[in-house]
């Protein structure tokens, strides 16, 4: 069994995921999935219900009438987006717990992959034409990988956090050294285990790869795009990270530059109106 599997195989037995938000995954996996049975499984969190109902009337929708029941946020927002904002909800507490905040804060994390995500999306609306559900659940997912090593070995990952020099060189290549796997490989089969669309699996487990040929409008290519981006802005997952991109995907920024100036800039409100998608409750 590979060293990723071993922690994921941990991880599942801390069930640091409630059952609420396990049979959710599993519903969000099956486009049979019915608006009756996702509303029957949220009701059963009344915690959830209250952050879904406070996401859908947030800024970030913009709705003219109020929404006060999950079956007319379904209605409203689409079966994409609830899925979207499930994830979000869900995973709220789980980045929320504690951690040794000089070298590895969850809470930065989250902060990082709500800016990629919300990053993400409008690179698909705006750059592409294309709609960005899936770009978004990929990104807000795509480092869950370190939430699993620091929940199941916290010690080693926080020393690995903590050895890590920018200018030796990516840390994920110093990750793999310290921990004998990374958080996207860990992701990546995480994802597979959700029964997740294969580009959102792709992008989760690519996304610090430099070495393939990314398409600009794919997904994989996108969240690329979004993370160096938001990484120049300074959000970024460990202090001190670098940002880099594949050659193809600098040569494509480098030709768009004025559009992504644009949106870089845009980038502040944008997470602002977004503040009730990752604000926590702590």
């Amino acid at each position: 069994m590979s060293e990723a599997r071993i922690l994921l195989e941990k991880f599942h037995a801390t069930k640091t995921l409630s059952p609420v938000a396990v049979r959710l995954t599993q519903l969000i996996s099956n486009e049979k999935s019915t608006i009756q049975e996702f509303e029957k499984v949220i009701k059963i969190d009344p915690t959830l219900v209250v952050r879904l109902l406070k996401l859908v009337n947030s800024p970030f929708f913009a709705l003219r009438q109020e929404v006060d029941s999950i079956s007319r946020a379904v209605v409203v927002v689409g079966t994409k987006n609830l899925r979207n904002m499930v994830v979000t909800a869900a995973l709220k507490n789980v980045f929320a717990q504690t951690s040794p905040e000089n070298v590895f804060s969850r809470a930065r994390l989250w902060l990082h992959c709500a800016a990629v995500s919300i990053c993400s999306q409008m690179i698909s609306e705006r750059i592409f034409g294309q709609k960005g559900e899936d770009a978004f659940l990929c990104s807000i997912l795509h480092d869950i990988g370190m939430i699993v090593q620091d929940q199941v070995t916290r010690d080693r990952f926080v020393h690995t956090c903590s050895t890590y020099d920018p200018e030796a060189g990516p840390f994920i290549e110093h990750e793999r050294a310290a921990m004998g796997t990374d958080h996207c490989e860990i992701g990546g089969l995480l994802a597979e285990e959700w029964n997740l669309p294969v580009d959102v699996v792709d992008g989760i487990r690519y996304h610090h790869d430099m070495e393939k040929e990314t398409v600009p409008s794919s997904i994989l290519g996108i969240i690329q795009v979004a993370h160096y981006l938001v990484s120049k802005l300074d959000y970024t997952a460990i202090p001190g990270m670098k940002a880099t991109l594949p050659g193809g995907l600098t040569t494509y920024l480098r030709e768009n530059i004025n559009e992504y100036k644009l949106l870089a800039g845009d980038l502040p409100d944008e997470l602002e109106n977004a503040r009730d998608l990752y604000e926590t409750d702590e």
